[in-house]
């Protein structure tokens, strides 16, 4: 066993100080980061106060929602009158203008029964009562009277809601009956997204795919005037449910609006980085107003660019394109100049000391360095622009995001707004893998 005298332990010491003699933020440093995020994680759930919005959210509305992009529902409506009963459907349901659903039936006794879901959800309507099945249970209402009433002394089960004038009874995702005097409105919920393709007003509507494609192919004329395939094509993009032409002609306007304005943005921002650079133009009052210029262009978010430029020019692409222009020119003029101020001098030197001009010198000696960040940054900022332009469009600005939030607005084109996210989605992810692809072919990074 080996001993260290005093003299050796003051030359290691002497040697490796950072080991043996830390400081007070080398010894405790990650110590009191994790106390200051614990510290935060309190301050935030105070200021937020969580707990309050946690327990008052209405968590059953994100069911609801979720529901409704992947369905849609029909509302039915049974009038008794005497000794009728009548069925009145929206003005545009999904059935057509004359339904005549299998869910409806038609008894010998002149009552209607309505399937919500199948045998075990239903509702049978006579001309005095509405007899309803759910959850194994039967319960009769009694419709004659100034308010339904439940027949019966047994306690009213917890799917059914009674008010002062109508009874509500929840049939879970199926839908839900409700039952005033005289009168008993059923919401039945289907999967899936009613006429995507053909509307209630096309000819091809309700047909199965087998018959389309015959009629499209090799059947007759259905309007004179133009072919079927021409005439089903004009069907789905004027579809008056789905709006596919508006929807995706937003779209596309979206898209070119993010094109144009990073575009523009780079065309701008790329000659200003070079007057901004202190190793390219060694003008320090030049190169401070540049880049307090591209940091004014910055700081004003994309979203409040918009608002000015609508408010100046209307509502439109031209509007996004700007705000995505300015906020652009800001951020890749900064990134430009970082990029140029991080190069290597010698080969600029050396291109200079051929006698070269400035356009050559920095044509050879500064491109060839900062093509890579150039085009990385620029393809990335292109990409992110194609989400910001569809939020900016909720603005006025132009582009799907408008046409998404109008149909947010209305709260019962769910399954509307699904279709536009989904649009939205393969866009982007779209526009990722063409990014990244670009990327590395034009840097040179692919595997090889």
């Amino acid at each position: 066993m080996s001993v260290i005298d005093a003299s050796r332990m003051q030359d290691i010491e002497a040697r490796y100080p950072e080991i043996l003699h830390r400081s007070f933020r080398q010894r405790f440093g990650a110590l009191m980061i994790f106390i200051g995020v614990i510290l935060y994680g309190f301050y935030a759930v105070w200021f937020f106060d969580l707990p309050k919005v946690i327990t008052e959210a209405h968590w059953e509305r994100v069911g609801i929602y979720l529901s409704e992009w992947v369905s849609y529902d029909v509302q039915p409506e049974f009038r008794i009158s005497g000794d009728t009963i009548s069925i009145k459907y929206p003005r545009f349901s999904p059935l057509g203008d004359n339904p005549h659903p299998d869910w409806v039936t038609n008894n010998p006794d002149g009552s209607l029964t309505v399937s919500v879901s199948g045998t075990s959800r239903a509702v049978t309507i006579t001309k005095t009562q509405a007899i309803l099945t759910a959850h194994g249970v039967t319960i009769p209402i009694d419709i004659t009277g100034d308010v339904p009433k439940v027949i019966g002394s047994e306690p009213v089960p917890a799917w059914m809601t009674v008010y002062d004038d109508n009874i509500l009874a929840d049939m879970g995702f199926a839908g839900n009956v409700s039952i005033s005097t005289d009168r008993v409105k059923i919401r039945k919920r289907f999967i899936g997204w009613a006429n995507f393709v053909f509307d209630t007003h096309s000819p091809f509507f309700d047909k199965p795919a087998s018959e389309v494609v015959s009629l499209i192919v090799s059947g007759p004329r259905l309007n004179p005037e133009e072919s079927n395939l021409s005439l089903a094509f004009d069907n789905v993009w004027n579809n008056g449910a789905w709006q596919h032409g508006d929807v995706w002609t937003k779209l596309f306007q979206t898209i070119v609006m993010a094109f144009l304005g990073t575009l523009l943005g780079s065309v701008v921002g790329f000659p200003l980085a070079f007057l901004a650079a202190r190793n390219i133009t060694p003008n320090r009052l030049l190169n401070q107003v540049l880049k307090r210029f591209f940091d004014f262009l910055r700081s004003v978010d994309m979203l409040i660019w918009a608002l000015f430029l609508t408010r100046a020019f209307g509502p439109g692409p031209l509007a996004g394109s700007g705000a995505i222009f300015l906020t652009e020119t800001g951020t890749l003029g900064k990134l430009y100049s970082e990029g140029l101020e991080n190069i290597d001098n010698k080969p600029r030197e050396g291109v200079k000391s051929t006698g070269s001009s400035t356009i050559l010198v920095h044509r050879y000696g500064i491109i060839p360095q900062i093509v890579p960040v150039i085009v990385s940054q620029t393809l990335y900022q292109w990409e992110s622009n194609v989400r910001g332009a569809t939020i900016i469009g909720a603005v006025g600005a132009g582009g799907i995001g408008l046409k998404l939030w109008e149909a947010m607005r209305t709260n019962a084109n769910w399954e509307n707004v699904a279709y536009m996210v989904l649009l939205i989605l393969i866009v982007v992810f779209l526009f990722d893998a063409a990014s990244n692809a670009l990327r590395t072919r034009l840097m040179g990074t692919q595997n090889r």
